[in-house]
């Protein structure tokens, strides 16, 4: 892996690499379920646009890496995981409840 090097000439370690990319990822994920909530964006049409199968997909994703990383993360990677998860879930029983579907599993067709 090449150096990554801060604006401000710092190096990161390539422990602190695999920290960062840990955490890009888990923030690619948590934009794609955010959007698939309309809570944001998609950048692509420039509008907020609802698809909570692609939210649930993104969150999903997230529930197991959180499993599969379980106990081989420092703490704060932990903690960040959790706290995104925590965050996407409850958006995410937000938006079921809108639809009169909150617990359900599907969207209804």
């Amino acid at each position: 892996m090449s150096d990554q090097t801060f604006s401000n000439g710092e190096k990161l370690s390539p422990d602190q690499q695999q920290q960062l990319l840990f955490m890009m990822l888990v923030q690619q994920h948590e934009q794609i379920a955010m959007m698939g909530m309309g809570k944001i964006k998609n950048p692509v049409t420039d509008k907020a646009e609802r698809e909570l199968k692609s939210a649930k997909y993104a969150i999903d994703t997230l529930v197991m890496l959180e499993k599969f990383t379980e106990g081989n993360l420092p703490n704060e990677l932990a903690a960040y995981l959790r706290q995104i998860l925590t965050n996407l879930r409850l958006n995410y029983a937000d938006e079921k409840k809108k639809d009169g579907t909150a617990g359900a599993d599907e969207e209804g067709k």
